[in-house]
């Protein structure tokens, strides 16, 4: 199987280049230029109307929304064991950390950082400030999860939900209150920055800043 990812450094392509590079399955990598709004490309919004990264192309055809991508990656590689199968115990709780994830921390972000371009900007900052709030409660409730001292999300192995999430934790290194200002969530946080896939996410990416602490 091969695949070709089209993305840009430090967006929602991230967690998907880096579970490709954990793969070791072939694939071709598009970066597009934001700066010259490439991602509204007609060529491109033929792939993702929405204009967004990332999109996997995936037996010929575009796979959009990064979670749904992580997620039929880790069903097509079964041997990574990046998923928990379907009956197995802690299927639930994957099912529920991915769109937990993917509901409540990808939507505030996006408020967040997109406030003024997505909406009302005389009302930015008011939805700015609901996005902060949500996004920190977020990572309260996953800090207390994280309390019992597991080593990833969902126990003892990585899954796809520690690519999402590591990925979302990064992008709040610049709010008033950064993931890593939890206790637990640092101490998870301090463990993923060493995994080999990750720094070599950050390399190919070009993108020093983060993954150092």
């Amino acid at each position: 199987m091969s695949y070709v990812l089209y993305g840009s450094p430090s967006t929602a392509s991230l967690c998907v280049h880096w579970m490709l590079l954990d793969l070791g399955v072939p694939f071709e990598l598009h970066m597009l230029d934001f700066a010259s709004r490439e991602q509204r490309s007609p060529d491109y919004l033929r792939l993702n109307p929405q204009g967004r990264v990332p999109t996997l192309i995936v037996d010929g055809a575009p796979v959009t929304e990064s979670a749904a991508i992580l997620m039929l990656l880790a069903e097509r590689h079964p041997e990574a064991r990046f998923d928990v199968a379907p009956g197995a115990p802690g299927r639930a709780a994957y099912l529920q950390t991915m769109v937990f994830l993917a509901n409540s921390l990808l939507p505030s972000y996006r408020n967040w950082f997109y406030a003024d371009e997505d909406g009302d900007p005389e009302g930015a900052g008011a939805i700015r400030e609901r996005a902060r709030l949500q996004i920190e409660a977020a990572w309260e409730r996953i800090d207390a999860e994280l309390a019992d001292g597991r080593a990833f999300l969902l126990g003892d192995r990585k899954t796809a939900a520690d690519h999402l999430a590591t990925m979302l934790a990064r992008w709040s290194r610049n709010m008033p209150r950064a993931a890593t200002r939890w206790t637990h969530v640092k101490a998870y946080l301090d463990r993923m920055r060493q995994d080999p896939g990750l720094r070599e996410v950050h390399r190919r990416e070009g993108l020093a800043d983060w993954i150092d602490g």
